[in-house]
């Protein structure tokens, strides 16, 4: 009945649906007031890697936003960042010392998966706001001491995932909600690169060494080792302090995938794969596949989700999710998705793979003459749609409608569309992929208390 209605007001034609009139789909909502001085937030930045510049240029396009503090463990990108904005910005390799400034009402966290959480909990027990890059921790059992650290502050805590804030991703929500594709069955997503940059293989500093890089501050809290520059510039290869693949590219893949769904999990992850090419020291899978069960619950019925990413495709750079339901498929795109229609007959059909063939020619004929007259023409065809197309609006940048949320949320109190709780289950069965790689074993997970049982 849901899809019959979603049809009618599609009109059975193909529609190129514009977000002229959508209402704050995203949760990227404008300011509707004009910024003054007193309305100023100012931020400081933990981790000026590449994530950290990015940050940082995205989060100024927000009116009313003031870089004041950085901080990096490499002097190269401390030097950097002056050069960008100035040397009246403060540079410290030291994060607490931005902590510890009472003129920062925010900071961005930007660093290794292994100190997400480290600093988060220890910049919102000084009273600041919090955006950390995703994943939100590096392990399973600091998500709920983060989760209650966020509680504890009343400060605003954004996790970075910005395909939360995609106006393409709340359309599909809602046309998903609708029943365009009737019961979803399962989902195919993945993340495909062939390049030695896109495996993380990144370009390293000619000055690089115990000079310029504060190694033991890097480590601090864990085992000693010598300083080795592929740990620090290439950290995502690492298990002690990256979360390889699944931290890194399936967490995007589910973040939104739970906008488009409601749901808050699987119960049940198996993760296989392989160090295939890129055999460069790292110890984390370069090809990965996992599966995931998400059971019934009251926002979706049981689904499958199947996950990969190859580092080493001839397909080259290539994303996709594919949402296959019963009598549609939505797939989407970088700006955009399509869903194509196709409901099955009302008629089974008559005899499977030429099996009619096979009976004498009279039992064919009373076969077939029975068919007819219990099916009518209509019935005994599928029931399509043209398909339906959206497309982001010229301009749109979801980068800057999540930045846009958190801001809002640091001068109002109100919430943000990637708080921890969604920021952990969007993590947590990621971490659980590595879980099961490396235990050569089915993980389950209780998506609802956030705990492995």
């Amino acid at each position: 009945m849901r899809r019959r209605k979603f049809l009618q007001e599609m009109g059975g034609t193909a529609l190129l649906l514009s977000a002229g009139n959508l209402p704050a789909l995203a949760g990227g909502h404008p300011l509707r007031k004009k910024i003054g001085p007193n309305d100023t937030i100012r931020i400081g930045v933990i981790g000026m890697g590449i994530m950290g510049f990015n940050d940082v240029a995205t989060a100024l396009k927000v009116p009313g936003v003031e870089w004041v503090a950085a901080c990096d463990l490499y002097s190269g990108r401390l030097q950097r960042a002056k050069e960008l904005h100035g040397k009246e910005l403060f540079t410290t390799r030291d994060y607490r010392e931005i902590l510890g400034r009472k003129d920062i009402d925010a900071v961005i966290v930007a660093t290794s998966d292994n100190w997400h959480a480290r600093i988060a909990t220890a910049a919102l027990e000084a009273g600041k706001s919090v955006y950390c890059e995703k994943p939100m921790v590096h392990k399973i059992q600091e998500g709920l001491p983060l989760i209650a650290a966020w509680q504890h502050s009343k400060k605003t805590m954004q996790v970075g995932s910005q395909r939360v804030s995609s106006v393409a991703y709340a359309k599909a929500a809602e046309l998903y909600k609708a029943g365009a594709i009737g019961q979803l069955t399962c989902i195919e997503a993945n993340f495909d690169r062939q390049s030695a940059l896109g495996a993380w293989e990144y370009t390293m500093p000619t000055d690089a060494g115990p000079a310029t890089v504060d190694w033991d501050r890097y480590i601090a809290g864990m085992p000693h080792e010598p300083y080795d520059p592929r740990k620090f510039f290439w950290w995502r290869n690492y298990r002690a302090f990256g979360t390889g693949v699944a931290g890194d590219l399936f967490v995007h893949l589910l973040s939104g995938i739970h906008v488009i769904t409601g749901s808050k999990g699987p119960e049940k992850v198996f993760s296989s794969g392989q160090i295939a090419y890129w055999k460069d020291g790292r110890d984390v899978p370069d090809v990965m596949t996992s599966i995931m069960h998400y059971p019934d619950s009251k926002e979706h019925p049981a689904f499958e989700l199947m996950l990969r990413v190859n580092f080493i495709s001839a397909q080259g750079e290539t994303s996709t999710v594919r949402f296959i339901g019963s009598e549609g498929v939505l797939d989407m795109g970088y700006n955009g998705f399509t869903i194509t229609h196709h409901k099955m007959p009302a008629a089974p059909g008559i005899g499977g793979w030429d099996a009619l063939s096979t009976y004498p020619q009279a039992m064919q004929d009373e076969l077939m003459r029975k068919y007819d007259q219990k099916w009518s023409k209509s019935q005994q065809q599928s029931n399509d749609a043209a398909p339906t197309v959206y497309r982001e609006p010229e301009g749109f940048d979801e980068h800057v409608e999540h930045f846009k949320n958190f801001f809002q949320g640091v001068r109002t109190g109100s919430p943000v569309v990637e708080d921890p709780i969604f920021g952990f289950r969007a993590a947590a069965p990621c971490l659980l992929a590595n879980e099961s790689y490396f235990q050569k074993k089915i993980v389950y997970w209780d998506a609802e208390s956030m705990k492995i049982h």
